[in-house]
């Protein structure tokens, strides 16, 4: 049973930086390929980042340049660097791992942290 911790959500104000981190207590972390999604109000769940368990990334077209994924293996955990922060980047953020033959959808999911950003 894998159970996905997310912190380090919070308030800030635009131009600023945040650094999300989920923790993965399953025994399989280094063989997951994990995501961050994010949901804002009204809208649908979005892929922002991944990275594959030999460490490729990839990130949507709206935080390229902004927002780096990363992972510890020795850790469990995998994190999130937000920088240059928007009023759009205000969503619950969720942290996903899919085993090697899932889709993300279909994997294990976070409850959420929380990201508001102010103008």
């Amino acid at each position: 049973q894998v159970q996905l911790v997310e912190s380090g959500g919070g308030l800030v104000q635009a131009g600023e930086s945040l650094k999300l981190s989920c923790v993965d207590s399953g025994s399989h972390f280094s063989t997951n390929a994990m995501a961050w999604y994010r949901q804002a109000p009204g809208s649908q769940r979005d892929r922002v980042a991944d990275i594959s368990r030999d460490g490729r990334t990839w990130y949507a077209d709206s935080v390229k340049g902004r927002f780096a994924i990363s992972r510890d293996n020795a850790r469990s955990t995998v994190y999130l660097q937000m920088n240059s922060l928007k009023p759009e980047d205000t969503a619950v953020y969720y942290c996903v791992a899919a085993r090697p033959w899932q889709q993300f959808a279909g994997g294990s999911w976070g409850q959420g942290t929380q990201v508001t950003v102010s103008s």
